[in-house]
């Protein structure tokens, strides 16, 4: 064969061979990518299994230590609520992020519900507790007070636990905004250079109050995360941040707005934003661009 026609040919089959081999390696590291998200999102449905359950429980408890007929019936209907949701949950696939946003979503009700009863119980506990100091200078109602009220410092005894539960964070109103280099909002991914992600913490009493520090963790179409601000324990494990910013909470609605400047080309498709805090992902939502 003439040399001149061999050397182009050997030059086109290096090249192939080159190429299929970058597209495999490619391909490698894709699939390992979609193994660490899929195995996020089966992390996060066993969570929100294990907190439906646990509401669940909860609620048969406090049933049988309220003698209400009317608080009994309500408490009742609001755990088959949350059983009913719980079955929904168990049959659905991780991948449907629809479907577990939804869940999601109610089981921040049902979390919210429950703290309303945790609270109402411990109001009714407090308002024993003056009828007793009351029934003690009313010594012929000393035995009935001190039997209703020693059954109530035993339902005391378990909200500590309950309120531990129902203090958990809520982020609500996440956003995720692409800034362009005139720091203007735009929707054209290749024109951002500065990613704004925002959100509201919701209002909770019975959530510790201080410096609270949240994480905002951002993945690409390619499952890959963007940014760097170190790690966080989430699930025994530890996870990368793209942003993360400490904020004074005192229980009240708080808005938390976070940064991140855009150091590459970033790709059009759908970008998942979660928030952690506490060790807990207390909200997450996607978002798509082109």
């Amino acid at each position: 064969m003439n040399k001149k026609i061999l050397i182009p040919i050997v030059v086109v089959g290096i090249l192939l061979v080159a190429g299929i081999a970058f597209l495999a390696i490619r391909l490698d590291k894709q699939k390992q990518q979609n193994r660490e998200m899929q195995e996020l999102a089966e992390l996060d449905k066993k969570e929100m299994e294990n907190e439906y359950q646990q509401f669940a429980n909860q609620y048969s408890e406090m049933k049988t230590q309220i003698t209400n007929d009317s608080i009994v019936a309500q408490l009742t209907a609001e755990q088959e609520k949350t059983q009913k949701l719980l079955e929904e949950l168990r049959q659905v696939k991780s991948s449907d992020a629809r479907e577990i946003a939804r869940l999601k979503k109610e089981l921040a009700t049902v979390r919210a519900v429950l703290r309303s009863y945790v609270l109402e119980i411990d109001s009714l506990n407090r308002l024993n507790q003056n009828l007793k100091d009351e029934n003690e200078r009313v010594r012929g109602q000393y035995d009935a007070a001190t039997r209703q009220i020693a059954g109530l410092n035993n339902e005391r005894a378990t909200l500590s636990e309950k309120v531990a539960i129902a203090a958990q964070l809520d982020a609500t109103g996440i956003r995720m905004t692409l800034k362009n280099k005139r720091n203007k909002d735009t929707k054209k991914i290749n024109k951002c250079k500065t990613v704004q992600v925002s959100f509201t913490v919701a209002k909770n009493v019975t959530a510790q109050s201080g410096m609270k520090t949240f994480y905002v963790r951002i993945t690409s179409p390619t499952g890959a995360v963007l940014g760097n601000s170190g790690t966080f324990e989430y699930e025994n494990r530890s996870l990368q941040a793209s942003m993360k910013k400490s904020v004074e909470y005192g229980g009240q609605e708080t808005t938390v707005v976070t940064y991140w400047n855009v150091n590459s080309a970033l790709m059009e498709g759908t970008y998942n934003v979660s928030i952690f805090a506490d060790g807990n992902m207390i909200g997450s939502k996607n978002f798509s661009f082109d």
